[in-house]
């Protein structure tokens, strides 16, 4: 763990439209009081390559290692595989939601690759559909 890390206690980052970031962090913290080991970024105010330098900018200060974006082809996940490009030890969750995170929290200290790759598990077995009978 970087000295940064410590001092933040940010594992992960969930950036996306509009106010999806702090919804989720919001929920999260609601549901487990481990919200503070997120950060939110809106890509409201960003142009791509703003985004890209705030989502830089944020791994570096708080050394997050996990990325978690709202759509798989928007400008969140865009700038991430950006980043992912010339950045060693970053991981990028696409499609995020809440039983997603609520996972990832629970299990950042074991690994933040493994935690995020069980996550993903959990946020793809939280969508159902179903119907009247």
């Amino acid at each position: 763990m970087s000295s940064s890390e410590a001092e933040e206690g940010i594992a992960g980052i969930v950036c996306g439209h509009g106010t999806f970031a702090e919804g989720l962090i919001s929920a999260v913290d609601q549901i487990t009081g481990k919200g503070s080991i997120l950060l939110g970024i809106s890509n409201r105010e960003f142009a791509g390559d703003q985004l890209e330098a705030r989502l830089r900018e944020e791994l570096k200060r708080t050394g997050a290692t996990a990325l978690f974006t709202d759509l798989p082809a928007g400008s969140a996940t865009i700038a991430a595989r950006r980043i992912l490009r010339d950045t060693q030890g970053i991981v990028l969750v696409t499609g995020t939601n809440l039983g997603l995170l609520l996972d990832f929290v629970f299990h950042s200290h074991e690994g933040v690759a493994d935690a995020a790759r069980q996550a993903a598990e959990r946020g793809r077995a939280c969508i159902t559909v179903s119907e009247a009978l």
